[in-house]
């Protein structure tokens, strides 16, 4: 695929409706292809939301391989952290004051399909081979290491033309392989150790940073890459990307860096035992929400960490309300016991849904005393 080049032909005003309404004055660059088999026209949006969000250049393009995620993660908790977890790694590589962000181009369903598979079963197959080997012994010798890649690009605005000038490129490597000894018989799990994902997962890194840089436009392009480990089937909270590097233009990765994340469901053991002074806040609010009605109301906690620090709380409530003024009225208490119970400097999400969908929303940000409500009507 061919590197685009974009020129800049004129600038337009648009109203960006995005939960806040930017100034009058807000503009966006109009910037279309100069090259004569592709022309076309986009937008690049002038207001960035927040510091930790790209600008995304419109009409809005997808990926190649758009889709192809679903079918190859474990949970639908990773689908969603394999990407917005690799746009976390890539924030440190590519500023978004500077870069604007691409769904990835370059990666088509069909190389995808074929790099996921087998090296016996496909050319350019990934995975070690099974051939003459039992479903116990696969587990044993030759398990499924990766299950999906996910590709993001990143372009600059230079002058008059806006081109590629990154690509990160996440790897999604299991931590348990599931396999069956017989035809549509039981499924067993061989657990994989740190070790084993760590070691196969930075030689396929190699190997994909290797054959993306014979395709044409990504031979001069630095390519992040990040493993993300995924969860177990049954887990209720995602995996989490544990190392990645950067490949500088020409060259593969090689200086890897460490990336402490860790998703916690509260309240469980695992928070009890590893973040007891948490769990406790949280096991007193989880008391004091269930009090409030005399029909049991389910309260589930997931903790964000970064470096062994809380970064997030997000908290869903799940209800059986029949009438609007009881979910004004509840969700009027919880913002009395959010503001009672978690401190200024804590981020906390706390999400109200029914049968019927969304209920109610509260946020409060660090630093914030209160939190912001928002009560869904029909």
């Amino acid at each position: 695929m061919n590197k685009k080049i974009i020129g800049i032909t004129m600038l337009v005003f648009l109203l960006l409706v995005s939960g806040c309404t930017p100034s009058p004055d807000t503009k966006t660059e109009v910037i279309q292809n100069t090259e004569e088999e592709a022309k076309k026209t986009v937008i690049i949006p002038s207001l960035q939301l927040d510091e930790t969000y790209y600008r995304t250049i419109l009409p809005y393009e997808e990926s190649a391989s758009r889709g192809f995620v679903v079918s190859n993660m474990a949970t639908k908790y990773d689908v969603k952290e394999v990407e917005t977890g690799l746009l976390r790694i890539s924030q440190n590589v590519y500023s978004p004051d500077k870069y604007l962000f691409q769904e990835g181009q370059y990666l088509d369903t069909t190389t995808l399909r074929d790099w996921l598979d087998r090296s016996n079963k496909s050319k350019g197959g990934l995975n070690p081979s099974d051939e003459g080997l039992t479903g116990e012994e696969k587990a044993k010798k030759a398990p499924v290491y990766i299950t999906h890649i996910v590709e993001q690009n990143y372009l600059i605005k230079e002058e008059n033309t806006v081109k590629l000038a990154g690509i990160s490129i996440g790897l999604a490597l299991n931590s348990i392989y599931y396999y069956q000894k017989e035809a549509y018989g039981a499924t067993f799990e061989e657990q994989l150790t740190q070790a084993q994902i760590e070691e196969n997962g930075k030689k396929i890194a190699e190997e994909v940073v290797n054959r993306m840089r014979q395709i044409d436009g990504l031979q001069d392009v630095p390519i992040v890459v990040g493993l993300f480990k995924q969860n177990s089937r049954n887990a209720v909270v995602p995996g989490t990307y544990f190392t990645y590097s950067t490949a500088p233009a020409g060259k593969n990765v090689s200086d890897w860096k460490p990336n402490d994340e860790e998703y916690v469901l509260f309240p469980t053991a695992n928070s009890e035992e590893n973040y007891r002074d948490l769990d406790t806040i949280f096991r007193n609010f989880k008391q004091d929400v269930e009090t409030y009605f005399s029909n049991y109301t389910g309260v589930i906690g997931t903790g964000y960490f970064k470096d062994k620090q809380l970064q997030k709380w997000t908290i869903t409530i799940p209800i059986q309300f029949y009438g609007t003024s009881e979910v004004i009225g509840f969700t009027q208490h919880l913002a009395g016991l959010v503001k009672d119970h978690f401190n200024t400097s804590m981020n906390v999400e706390v999400q109200v849904n029914s049968l019927n969908g969304a209920e109610a929303l509260l946020i409060k940000k660090p630093g914030e005393e209160e939190p912001f409500v928002h009560i869904y009507t029909q």
